[in-house]
């Protein structure tokens, strides 16, 4: 298996979307408190960078009056029309055979082109299998995972944590590729040059845990030099 350079997985953004701007699929219907909080979070992202712009997932009629009062928003948002809406109790295996809902949609952009991510706060299993079923996994990557930006005392203020709940089953191999895709979030996401990986354990000590996490400590070390990052072994 070969060292992850990039991590897009997407096909590249159709003829329709703006040639300079990074554009980012929305599910508006997704989280606990409506498409308003959304829609507020697209603001402070728009005031941040000016290279993005966004596709709007939900009920047209209900976004377009919320975005209208946005002055940061004018002309960085389009639309595309979707009346359902994946709850929280909602079971995944049901979520994947519902076309019409925000989350579908906003995935699906993805995957026909309409944008380079997708973003949705809503049910987190449902969004993960989405995911696999429309975008499919890269070659090499047997499970997917769930990446979070850990507060940590270091330079840049945080670590970048793998996995943190898409899996509990994962065996040596799957750490290693989970350390081979935070290694590159960490280097093209973060400007990281050589990120350092540390496998997260009960203890540091090199006999301490399951076999599972010694035969990954092999594995990621072996990596570390092709991979371009520097292994510090086992963090507790």
């Amino acid at each position: 298996m070969p060292p992850f350079e990039n991590m897009s997985g997407s096909a590249p953004p159709s003829p329709h979307t703006p040639k300079d701007k990074i554009v980012i699929a929305i599910d508006a219907m997704g989280g606990d408190n409506g498409p308003a909080v959304v829609i507020d979070g697209m603001v402070k992202s728009a005031e941040k960078n000016p290279h993005i712009a966004f596709v709007l997932h939900g009920p047209r009629s209900e976004l377009e009056p919320l975005v209208a009062k946005k002055k940061a928003l004018n002309g960085l948002v389009s639309y595309s029309d979707a009346s359902g809406v994946v709850s929280m109790d909602d079971k995944p295996g049901a979520v994947i055979r519902r076309k019409d809902t925000s989350m579908y949609s906003a995935v699906d952009s993805v995957r026909a082109g309409e944008a380079h991510s997708a973003v949705s706060c809503g049910n987190t299993g449902a969004l993960m299998a989405l995911s696999t079923l429309r975008l499919r996994k890269l070659p090499g990557v047997d499970r997917t995972a769930i990446s979070i930006l850990w507060p940590a005392l270091s330079k840049q203020g945080f670590n970048v944590m793998l996995d943190v709940g898409a899996d509990i089953q994962a065996d040596a191999k799957n750490l290693l590729q989970y350390a081979l895709m935070g290694v590159s979030y960490a280097r093209y996401g973060h400007a990281l040059e050589r990120p350092r990986v540390g496998l997260l354990n009960i203890g540091t000590e090199e006999h301490k845990g399951r076999l599972e996490l010694k035969e990954a400590h092999a594995l990621i070390s072996a990596f570390a030099d092709d991979a371009g990052f520097e292994f510090v072994g086992f963090i507790e």
